[in-house]
């Protein structure tokens, strides 16, 4: 180059993925780990629990909701997620999630508010129940899909996944100045209790009551003489539950020594998230299996978009335009998300990259995975990922390219099938599942 700097030659894998319908497509440059070292500074917060994670193993971490988050604290050479996957299914594990940063919309127009955001009926969430949301914007792209908490009839809280809805809400609030509501982050913090176990360690904590509680139930109660809020919620389709610490920066270790300490005769494990359980599920993950510019159809989201509601809400007119093009045979997209089973070796850990997938091995790439792990309990791996709709039919034969420690042969693209999705039946169904079982999952 003239002003001498080297030329940058291209990656060796710019795939042809058709993206035209997205402003900002996704990057599906293959780079591979690329590891480095995270800088730990106080730009990015540090939750109450981080320092009680660090006490427990946690040697890696990532950011999410502007948060340290961690996730690993089983070292690779003594089994790394999946040893951490054997005692969610086993016995009982504790995560730190607070990164599932709590917004707080409390005043006289609560519901009226909430329920002009989110798709759902926020009129029909009785008080101490909770609901998985989703958040559109006026295009019907999804922005969060928070677990939405109905404290009291004029307080909710939204546990949010990984965007800012803070600021949106506000935003919100600002342009429609008629609902009287003040909307703020609280200081609760979240841990998960996970695992087969969990209701008998969960009993230990808050008594016989807790195992009545139901599905997305709430309950007010004491940790330690601490005051919490616990759902019967989770991110893996096993029997979990999550408790919210009220004054978590004042009161993180008590609560959590109390846990741990409660858990001892129940084999408790402090792990990170579990991935690998939630693919199984089919529970997404905001940011990585969808996105702003993700309509909820795309994504088997549909039966968040009642057909019945019949207040206004952000987002309304752009998904029943699109419902009806979907119904008329013409999507407004050209990728659906499906389920698929993946050939190769048992892929042990997270994905550095969307890896490609083709209609056949000597394919151009028409599609990517957005979440692969390997399954135990069904011998193979499994992904979600995004394909042509054309492409997306049960039993559509498929290729994914795997990196060479994964793949069968170095280099050949493993081969994949498109299957129902969850994978396998969850012990806590949600929502999504239930409907399926009734014939009302309808993708529109």
């Amino acid at each position: 180059m003239s002003n001498g700097a080297p030329a940058v030659l291209p990656h060796h894998n710019q795939p042809s993925v058709d993206q035209s319908d997205r402003f900002v497509p996704i990057n599906l440059r293959q780079t591979g780990p690329t590891p480095v070292e995270m800088l730990i500074s106080t730009r990015i917060r540090k939750s109450p629990y981080w320092h009680l994670s660090m006490a427990a193993g946690c040697w890696r971490a990532e950011v999410y909701n502007r948060v340290y988050h961690p996730r690993g604290y089983v070292r690779p050479e003594d089994g790394g997620a999946m040893a951490e996957y054997e005692a969610l299914v086993n016995d009982v594990t504790m995560w730190n999630v607070a990164v599932e940063r709590q917004i707080q919309v409390k005043g006289p127009d609560a519901e009226a508010f909430v329920n002009f955001v989110i798709t759902r009926d926020a009129t029909k969430i009785p008080v101490m129940r909770a609901r998985y949301v989703i958040l559109c914007n006026e295009d019907g792209g999804i922005l969060n899909d928070p677990v939405l908490l109905r404290i009291a009839a004029d307080e909710f809280w939204f546990s949010i996944s990984d965007s800012d809805l803070m600021l949106w809400l506000q935003g919100v609030k600002v342009g429609q100045s008629a609902f009287d509501v003040k909307i703020t982050e609280i200081d609760v913090a979240p841990v998960q209790i996970q695992g087969p176990r969990s209701v008998d360690l969960m009993t230990d904590l808050f008594g016989t009551e807790i195992a009545s509680l139901p599905s997305y139930g709430l309950m007010e109660s004491t940790v330690a003489g601490l005051p919490v809020v616990v759902s019967q919620t989770g991110f893996t389709g096993e029997k979990g539950y999550e408790i919210y610490l009220r004054d978590a920066t004042r009161h993180a270790e008590e609560m959590w020594n109390a846990v741990l300490e409660a858990g001892r005769p129940h084999n408790l494990k402090v792990v990170a998230p579990a991935h690998h359980r939630r693919v199984a599920a089919g529970i997404m993950s905001w940011g990585q299996d969808m996105d702003a510019e993700t309509l909820p159809f795309q994504v088997n989201l549909g039966y968040q978009v009642p057909r019945t509601k019949e207040a206004d809400y952000v987002g309304k007119a752009a998904l029943e335009r699109a419902r009806a093009l979907i119904e008329a045979g013409s999507p407004p997209f050209r990728m659906v998300m499906v389920g698929m089973r993946v050939g190769g070796k048992p892929i042990d850990d997270y994905a550095p990259d969307f890896w490609l997938v083709r209609q056949h091995p000597d394919a151009a790439p028409v599609g990517y995975l957005t979440s692969p792990w390997w399954s135990p309990e069904l011998g193979t791996n499994i992904a979600l990922g995004y394909v042509p709709v054309e492409l997306s039919g049960l039993g559509t034969a498929l290729a994914v390219d795997l990196p060479d420690q994964f793949a069968d042969v170095a280099g050949r693209p493993v081969e994949a099938e498109v299957v129902e999705v969850p994978f396998r039946p969850s012990v806590n169904p949600n929502t999504r599942e239930r409907l399926k079982e009734r014939g009302l999952d309808s993708a529109v």
